[in-house]
């Protein structure tokens, strides 16, 4: 039986640019839908968070631009606290699936990887 389950991801950019802010999107989307073998059928909403020093284009748009078009997609700011990790995206996709949390992979790439060292 299929549940609602969570993928988590992050990545960070050194830049504040369209294409860094895009291409970083499109690699850290692209190794969670490979990662989990994921179908948008199977996906009713994306959460895209990023840092406030990002202000070039929407992280969203890096998921439209790999062919998601009827998946809902959400974007957001990541609320400020001391030494948080800047120019940092965030992606939590919501999934329907029959697999167990514990098999479920989340990724987490370039500095990001320092958030949770114990999904890297």
């Amino acid at each position: 039986m299929k549940q609602l389950r969570g993928i988590r991801g992050a990545t960070t950019v050194t830049t504040n640019t369209e294409d860094a802010i895009l291409q970083a999107t499109h690699t850290l989307f692209q190794q969670i839908i490979d990662a989990n073998n994921l179908q948008e059928d199977d996906v009713p909403s994306v959460f895209f968070s990023s840092t406030a020093d990002l202000t070039a284009v929407h992280p969203a748009k890096a998921a439209r631009m790999l062919g998601w078009t009827t998946t809902a997609l959400m974007g957001m700011q990541e609320i400020e606290i001391d030494d948080m990790l800047p120019r940092c995206i965030r992606i939590l996709v919501h999934w329907y699936t029959d697999i167990p949390p514990q098999n479920i992979r989340h990724i987490y790439l370039n500095e990001a990887v320092i958030l949770r060292p114990d999904r890297v």
